[in-house]
């Protein structure tokens, strides 16, 4: 009879309750219905093996510590591949040069799909960042094809230096700064120069208004914020009010290019020339300018900062963009900039090994990808495991890149490595079907700032004391988004060389 007295107060307090409380707690019953339920599911003989314990104490490492928590799963199974619950999603994370190539090559396996569940953190606007008819789609990755034709990319190239030159020009004639914050910056910049429009580009602080919505948006996404989007949290508010800020910055700069009737050599130019939809405009600029700025930006601070603590590579890296300018310039040119400029995008992209191998050795130890499909069928099998239609899949490309077999003492800084034999042993830029659209973009971005850097400062690592650190930090692969070592831990120390930027 308590009980039932008990039950029968809890129900009257329930109905008196306002609506935010009684939502809250449907809310809170329906997770733990869906928990509940999960947990009680058990593997098939065909299934990967499942992680221990209850599936709600999944959600918060996989999107906080992914890296060490994907690495526990392996340790804690004892098999190369194991699944586990995200609320009602089946995630499972493969593993091993078969798994590998199966995943990569997968015809069901889709980008989209697994990305949009699993990540979140980037502005999403049904129809126009998700949700995505195919053609529409399509139509973004040919116009970012546009953007890196010969003739697009070559006239890109002055207008990269010259952001680039106007930024570093504006430090101090020595000083310290923290790459992780400068750099990106300068990346940013270069990025929203190369994929948007000159009215938004020109702008210095709508560009760092553009940034800081970006930053907002990574630091709101949360467990609850993916995996629960339509519940109303602070974070989910935060997000929705950076999205729609961001969205009608980039509707402001079409509308000024449509009413004003100017011509401009943009990217926005080409879109609208293009005849496309006007979501289809604001998608590819939505989206675009934050994966360019994250990846980028993320192998940009890395490169400076092991160049930093490498004098070696870094002498290399200077002699070779010297020899460019020599072979490629007029030495008198008003400024570093212009001769850089000089030089012709196929130099670029074919003469500079030494560039190519550092940011290739940049990106095995400082992308902290993990992979992500939706099986979106029929069923397949992975291992001899099996990966049913609906599942999502996941490959931590720690797998690979940070394999002591393949590459022997892995967090080493080592551009000289030899290319391994092995199969897919690197996946930096991706593989199969689903390779990185923008990457000749970004690989000419990278090459610009850090040559016009390494000529026009000499610099070096130190620690928050201003003391050589006894060793480099090392890239946290927790940190999903930037892959930043821990706060405080590493300065750049420069001082200006004789050379005019």
């Amino acid at each position: 009879m308590p009980y039932i007295i008990g039950l029968h107060s809890a129900a009257s307090a329930f109905l008196s309750a306002g609506f935010a409380t009684q939502f809250t707690v449907a809310v809170v019953i329906c997770l733990v219905i869906v928990l509940a339920t999960s947990s009680l599911q058990g593997d098939g003989e065909q299934a990967p093996k499942s992680l221990p314990g209850l599936h709600f104490f999944s959600i918060f490492p996989f999107f906080r510590q992914r890296h060490d928590f994907l690495k526990w799963g392996f340790d804690i199974t004892g098999e190369s591949i194991f699944q586990f619950q995200l609320m009602s999603n089946t995630v499972i994370v493969v593993s091993g040069a078969s798994a590998r190539q199966a995943f990569f090559y997968a015809k069901g396996f889709d980008l989209t799909e697994g990305f949009k569940i699993l990540s979140g953190a980037i502005p999403m606007v049904r129809g126009v960042t998700s949700g995505l008819q195919t053609k529409r789609i399509s139509t973004i990755h040919k116009r970012l094809a546009a953007v890196q034709k010969n003739a697009s990319l070559s006239q890109l190239i002055p207008v990269i230096l010259e952001d680039s030159r106007r930024i570093l020009a504006s430090y101090e004639a020595s000083g310290t700064f923290d790459p992780f914050d400068k750099i990106y910056e300068l990346i940013f910049q270069t990025t929203v120069r190369s994929l948007s429009s000159s009215e938004i580009s020109d702008d210095a602080a709508l560009v760092a208004r553009l940034k800081t919505l970006y930053d907002r948006l990574d630091t709101g996404t949360t467990p609850a914020t993916v995996l629960i989007p339509w519940f109303p949290t602070p974070a989910m508010i935060k997000k929705l009010w950076a999205t729609k800020e961001i969205y009608d910055i980039i509707v402001r700069a079409i509308n000024a290019r449509e009413q004003s009737g100017i011509s401009r050599n943009d990217t926005l130019q080409m879109l609208v020339e293009s005849g496309d939809e006007r979501l289809t405009i604001v998608g590819f600029i939505m989206g675009l300018l934050i994966a360019g700025a994250r990846a980028t930006g993320t192998t940009a601070s890395w490169v400076i900062t092991f160049l930093g603590g490498h004098a070696d590579w870094r002498a290399k890296a200077k002699s070779e963009v010297e020899a460019l300018l020599t072979a490629h310039s007029d030495p008198t040119a008003a400024s570093l900039s212009c001769r850089l400029a000089e030089i012709p995008l196929e130099i670029w992209e074919s003469q500079t090994p030494v560039l190519d191998a550092i940011i290739r050795e940049t990106l095995r130890i400082a992308q902290p990808h993990t992979a992500m499909r939706r099986n979106l069928g029929p069923d397949v099998y992975i291992n001899e495991k099996l990966i049913p239609s609906g599942s999502y899949v996941v490959y931590p490309f720690s797998d690979v890149h940070l394999d002591p077999e393949i590459y022997p003492d892995p967090w080493r800084f080592d551009p000289s490595r030899e290319a391994s034999k092995v199969d897919l042993a690197y996946v930096g830029w991706g593989v199969g079907k689903t390779t990185c659209l923008g990457t000749r973009l970004a690989k000419v971005e990278l090459k610009l700032t850090t040559a016009l850097f390494i000529l026009g400062f000499d610099h070096e690592i130190v620690d928050k004391t201003g003391a050589a650190p006894e060793a480099l930090p090392r890239p946290n692969w927790n940190d999903i988004l930037l892959c930043r070592p821990p706060p405080g831990s590493c300065y750049v120390k420069y001082k200006r060389t004789d050379l005019a930027l």
